[in-house]
């Protein structure tokens, strides 16, 4: 008997008709002792101390009391970095997600059947969703120069990652009946995939798109941080001069956008589904 049978005994039950049988043994204490060994590890490495918490947390909220109240005469200067911000976020989702999609068919199991170009492709989508967003912002400066077309394009490359790995797995999941049916045929692959599997995948695509989007404007609000654009370049500057009146301005202004923006991409994600 293993030792996870000595800690944790399989129940047997005894039946009407006299025959005893093992109840499968749940798995739940052994993932539970695990999890606990691995919290422990965590803290012994992170040197992580819970009484610091309570006796420096409030020092969490010393530079939120200095951004109270905010320069409301900053809002002018606002204005442009913003619209700057949404543009990139706006133009780097729709790139991005486009240029997923070709990408994400090649890598769907179901319709590619050469396995060493679905793990090339896959493997590709791995490595450029390993990329900071920052550091390929940063990389982009280099080549673009500083300004919104880094900024957007490191976006573009965020959004191809994400919705490339999220639109393959759709593609895996979805009925290939129909898709099957129309090659039988005589349709072609491309045709087939448009009427047979793109119905079943659009709605979820087009969600997981307006998703992105919104977390993109946030994204976008700290690339500035390193020259690619929008409203980070002036809210690094202002925490830099330790402005922080300015710096709540900004705040307050990106988070009436973010929220417009979120309940318009409900508003839409619920008409879609």
């Amino acid at each position: 008997m293993n030792p996870y049978d000595k800690l944790f005994p399989p129940k047997r039950i005894t039946l009407s008709n006299g025959k005893t049988v093992e109840e499968k043994r749940s798995r739940t204490p052994l993932v539970l002792l695990i999890l606990l060994i691995a919290s422990i590890v965590s803290v012994r490495i992170t040197g992580f101390n819970f009484s610091t918490i309570i006796n420096r947390g409030n020092q969490f909220f010393v530079i939120f009391r200095k951004m109270a109240p905010p320069d409301t005469s900053y809002l002018p200067k606002i204005w442009q970095p913003l619209f700057d911000t949404i543009k990139m976020s706006l133009l780097g989702s729709f790139i991005g997600s486009l240029l997923a999609i070709p990408f994400a068919v090649i890598a769907s199991s179901n319709i590619v059947r050469n396995r060493f170009v679905i793990a090339v492709v896959r493997l590709f989508l791995s490595i450029v969703r390993t990329l900071p967003t920052l550091v390929t912002a940063l990389i982009a400066t280099y080549i673009f120069g500083l300004g919104t077309l880094a900024g957007t394009t490191a976006i573009t490359v965020f959004t191809f990652s994400y919705v490339g790995k999220i639109l393959y797995e759709e593609i895996e999941t979805a009925d290939m009946g129909p898709y099957e049916a129309m090659e039988a045929m005589g349709f072609g692959k491309v045709n087939a995939f448009r009427y047979a599997v793109a119905p079943q995948i659009l709605p979820s695509y087009l969600s997981n798109c307006l998703f992105c989007f919104e977390g993109n404007v946030r994204y976008a609000a700290i690339l500035g941080y390193v020259g690619a654009g929008g409203l980070g370049l002036i809210l690094n500057e202002k925490i830099g001069w330790r402005e922080y009146d300015k710096v709540g301005m900004i705040l307050i202004m990106l988070f009436f956008t973010v929220l417009i923006i979120e309940s318009l991409s409900h508003y839409l994600r619920s008409k879609l589904t």
